[in-house]
């Protein structure tokens, strides 16, 4: 059996899925035929129903929950690792409405995250997340919203952090963040999720037996990022919910899915379970 796998070059990603797609653990006879993209073009095929498995940000799954289950197995989720506004100088976020703000896209959950605490900021713009630090350098935005590894790097570019997101959630719900998840489509059987769900464990508890070795493949897809940002960004990233988001990660992302609701983010109408 062949299946089609989305996920990003990111080193989380790659460091996740390494092994199932590169041979190194038994894949139960399925073949995963993978594409790398950023997330953001993985929540629009997402939306457009393109993939078997695909990652995604919690942000678009509120949107296409009936076409997709969550696995158990691959999430990025975990305290302290929420996206940040940064600007190059100290704003007055009272005046946010007023704010010309790059964001990694509009369906990720960066954004939905941004939308819960600040309803007010409308004046929003699609960048390139890698692109977003430069993009508020060069003045073209007042503020960005960072992810990923420029957590590591936007206060070495000389800007500074107007609010942590993720601290902000914390507080407000003392749940870990919900970044980003697996899906695969609701038309597969029970027997094959499980068996997908196992394959994506192994991959990930392989990579952690293997750690702090780097295999080619992060690498490979991480050629402009420091060794050492690559490691911050897989130990900050991939956690216990990685390997199984147990019931701490269900309700995370529950909490997540019930105050998008209370904002009028999504409709009611969902399936009886977002799990497989």
């Amino acid at each position: 059996m062949k299946l089609t796998l989305g996920f990003s070059p990111c080193p989380n990603d790659t460091f996740i899925f390494d092994a199932m797609v590169n041979g190194k653990i038994d894949t139960k006879g399925i073949e995963f035929d993978y594409v790398l993209e950023d997330v953001e073009t993985l929540n629009r095929w997402a939306e457009e129903g393109r993939l078997d498995i695909t990652k995604l940000s919690y942000n678009t799954f509120l949107h296409v929950v009936n076409d997709y289950a969550l696995l158990h197995s691959g999430s990025a989720l975990g305290n302290g690792v929420g996206p940040m506004l940064i600007a190059k100088q100290a704003l007055d976020l009272s005046d946010i409405e007023n704010y010309r703000i790059a964001i990694p896209g509009v369906n990720t959950t960066a954004n939905l995250l941004l939308t819960l605490a600040f309803p007010q900021a409308k004046n929003k713009t699609e960048v390139l997340f890698s692109e977003i630090e430069s993009a508020v350098l060069g003045g073209q935005y007042d503020a960005g919203l960072i992810i990923h590894e420029s957590r590591f790097t936007y206060a070495q570019k000389g800007l500074v952090k107007l609010i942590d997101l993720g601290d902000w959630w914390e507080q407000m719900t003392a749940a870990a963040i919900p970044l980003g998840g697996i899906v695969l489509r609701r038309s597969f059987n029970n027997e094959l999720c499980a068996t997908i769900d196992g394959i994506i464990r192994d991959s990930v508890q392989y990579s952690w037996n293997n750690y702090p070795e780097l295999a080619p493949f992060v690498k490979k897809h991480s050629q402009e990022m420091e060794e050492d940002v690559m490691r911050k960004h897989i130990n900050l990233y991939v956690n216990e919910y990685s390997t199984d988001l147990g019931e701490t990660g269900r309700k995370a992302i529950s909490t997540l899915f019930e105050k998008a609701k209370q904002a009028g983010l999504v409709n009611d109408e969902m399936p009886d379970s977002i799990f497989y």
